[in-house]
């Protein structure tokens, strides 16, 4: 898979870019706050319909306007397919598939895979929860693309339910929403475990290619005990659970039990990585969690696009090195990079010149 054509209209700093992108690496070199990663931004909100760096949309539109166009040629399987997407700041979003509009904006999803690795990547080890469920849910997507159906209606009825709760609404009110809880939660559970245990032995793997001493693993860590990938089974632990706390609920106001209670549990040896892990092996653990996402989907026959957002300064050679070895086997590298003195000199073999607004491409 690689994307043949890229073209923004209105988006962050780009008033109008088309970019005719080749297989292997592509770097795209400039000072930092030039608009390099606006670049890769836009291909990461093609893949999940959200930005890796901004949680609403109004940040993705230039200044004066009301919205944003990223349209794509996508290469896939010796077939060519073009997905459009309109981001839109007062209504809802609108994407086209062939120039056919489609129904709803999710039906894009997996036309274009797409693992990446940033500088925030160090949060997926020292941060909150949310961020080890957002980078499970987008491999999900990128994995499953159906899957995107399920974690969006678990969202709404979790809110939904938590806006009954605070209002101290009755049983029979509460009853409709407690069962799609129930039955959404099973399912999205069931597959973030089956993701897990898919993903650990590559995160394994990945972690002790960086020369690391500790083994590191990782495990899901649900917030109900017993759950595993049978969502009938799940759906029984998940109601019983459900009418023990359901009194708690009411008092506090809020969804006690669910997947957006969960985490994912990172092991560093004998202890958990958060709060244990030094500077190095932080970065490490989050080089194999995004090495591993890349070889367990290339393992099942995908080829995802590879993008390494201005990540290279941050590293040491070792760890440069196990990304080089990775950027070179995907079918399409994205690279960001302030300097090129910051890159291998193998990955510099397309290269584009980023000033504010504009792109050139290197003469060869």
């Amino acid at each position: 898979m690689r994307i043949k054509k890229l073209e923004l209209t209105n988006f962050r700093s780009y008033k109008e870019l088309s970019l005719e992108l080749a297989s292997g690496v592509s770097t795209f070199i400039g000072d930092n706050g030039c608009g390099k990663t606006n670049i890769a931004e836009a291909i990461i909100y093609l893949s999940f319909l959200s930005s890796h760096r901004v949680s609403s949309n109004q940040p993705l539109i230039a200044l004066g306007h009301d919205q944003a166009i990223i349209r794509s040629e996508i290469t896939r399987e010796d077939r060519t397919l073009q997905v459009d997407l309109e981001i839109n700041l007062n209504k809802a979003n609108r994407a086209r598939l062939n120039q056919n509009p489609t129904r709803s904006q999710r039906e894009i999803l997996g036309a274009c895979q797409v693992i990446y690795f940033s500088p925030e990547d160090l949060d997926l080890v020292r941060g909150d929860p949310n961020q080890r469920r957002d980078f499970l849910d987008k491999l999900l997507i990128t994995r499953t693309p159906r899957i995107a159906g399920v974690i969006a209606d678990y969202e709404r009825v979790v809110k939904q339910r938590n806006a009954l709760l605070k209002t101290r609404s009755s049983a029979n009110a509460l009853a409709p929403w407690s069962e799609q809880l129930i039955n959404f939660g099973a399912q999205l559970t069931a597959e973030r475990i089956a993701l897990v245990e898919a993903l650990n032995p590559w995160v394994a793997k990945n972690y002790a290619n960086l020369n690391e001493v500790k083994a590191a693993s990782i495990a899901y860590k649900s917030s109900t005990e017993g759950l595993t990938t049978n969502v009938e089974k799940n759906a029984q632990i998940l109601t019983e659970r459900l009418a023990e706390v359901s009194y708690q609920e009411i008092e506090r106001g809020v969804t006690l039990i669910g997947p957006h209670r969960d985490d994912l549990h990172l092991q560093l040896g004998e202890f958990p990585a958060k709060g244990y892990a030094s500077h190095g092996e932080s970065w490490s653990i989050a080089i194999a969690l995004r090495i591993g996402s890349f070889n367990l989907l290339k393992s099942e026959g995908a080829e995802p696009i590879l993008i390494l957002d201005d990540i290279f300064a941050e590293l040491d050679t070792s760890r440069r090195q196990q990304l080089t070895s990775v950027a070179q086997i995907a079918e399409q590298t994205i690279i960001t990079a302030a300097v090129e003195s910051d890159l291998p000199a193998e990955l510099l073999t397309e290269r584009y010149y980023v000033t504010p607004g504009a792109v050139k491409k290197a003469r060869s």
